[in-house]
């Protein structure tokens, strides 16, 4: 298996200069990713924190709180667009208050980059039990070079608030990235960019699962798909040195901002197992392979290539 994905690999890179003929345009790309894998708390999280304090019970979910997500995109662009999911749900879930700004550290933002994110033009969306929603473009003002050298590796923080009570928290549990929470109860506070609103962590991702760029028509990424090989089981919290965050760095090396590497991998997952997954009956490792492909592969955008270990 490994030999085989070595090979996969290296015909990957040999062929690129031919996969990425330049063409005229700009078109989304898939610039981060986090597969679904179930409702909150099956899963198989490391390092995570106690979740008690932000989340007392699972059941009722999130309670009128706000989420800061921490993700690296892979590729940058002056436009970006997110999909929130409720995909493993049991009710609607309201979502409003959703930004995206430019981490400094911890839940703190770089001031001036924090921009209010709309979907259909509107403030809010509630997101029907398995289904999801994609975002407007928003415009990231702090972008002059998507290119540029200083954005690489730089990290952006998603922040969003859920009105009421969630439910069932779709989430996706070895991020291996340290994000943020507010306390239950604390409402609406993703347009602030301190970070004293903030006082719970998670290493885990909640709700989002996929962050797309706008970018140059010769850009495309390629999907790492697979179990915890792939989402990063054994590798470093917040060091970002699992095997698809190397690829990346080669590939950025050879061909710059243009290849995205995104991860979907789930922790314990399955090719055809379980036969049944649902909200009501999960499984540690997700859906099977079959089952979520397409959701975590052909759905996104700019895709020209996966691969599976």
């Amino acid at each position: 298996m490994r030999r085989a994905a070595c090979l996969i690999l290296t015909i990957l890179v040999l062929a690129l200069p031919q996969i990425a003929q330049a063409q005229r345009g700009e078109k989304w790309v898939a610039s981060w990713a986090a597969s679904a894998q179930g409702p909150y708390p099956v899963g198989n999280p490391s390092a995570q924190p106690d979740q008690k304090f932000a989340f007392p019970s699972a059941p009722p979910g999130a309670n009128d709180q706000t989420f800061r997500l921490i993700v690296r995109p892979d590729i940058w662009g002056r436009q970006a667009r997110l999909r929130l999911t409720n995909v493993f749900g049991t009710k609607p879930v309201t979502f409003d208050g959703v930004y995206v700004g430019l981490q400094m550290g911890g839940p703190g933002l770089i001031k001036g980059t924090n921009r209010q994110v709309r979907f259909g033009g509107k403030d809010s969306v509630t997101v029907a039990p398995g289904a999801a929603a994609w975002s407007d473009a928003v415009t990231l003002a702090f972008v002059r070079d998507p290119a540029a050298a200083e954005l690489a590796g730089r990290k952006l923080a998603v922040s969003f608030h859920v009105a009421g009570e969630s439910g069932p928290m779709t989430w996706h549990a070895k991020a291996l990235q340290t994000s943020y929470l507010t306390a239950p109860g604390a409402g609406s506070l993703g347009k602030s960019e301190d970070e004293a609103a903030f006082p719970y962590s998670t290493a885990s991702w909640f709700f989002l699962d996929a962050l797309e760029m706008m970018a140059p028509a010769d850009s495309f990424a390629v999907v790492a798909f697979g179990d915890s090989i792939t989402d990063g089981t054994a590798s470093t919290m917040n060091g970002d040195d699992r095997w698809p965050d190397v690829l990346s760095r080669r590939l950025h090396a050879l061909h710059g901002n243009r290849i995205a590497v995104v991860n979907a991998g789930i922790g314990g997952n399955q090719v055809a197992g379980p036969a049944e997954y649902g909200a009501q009956k999960p499984f540690p490792g997700g859906p099977s392979a079959k089952q979520r492909i397409e959701r975590d592969v052909l759905d996104l955008s700019g895709v020209g290539a996966m691969i599976s270990m």
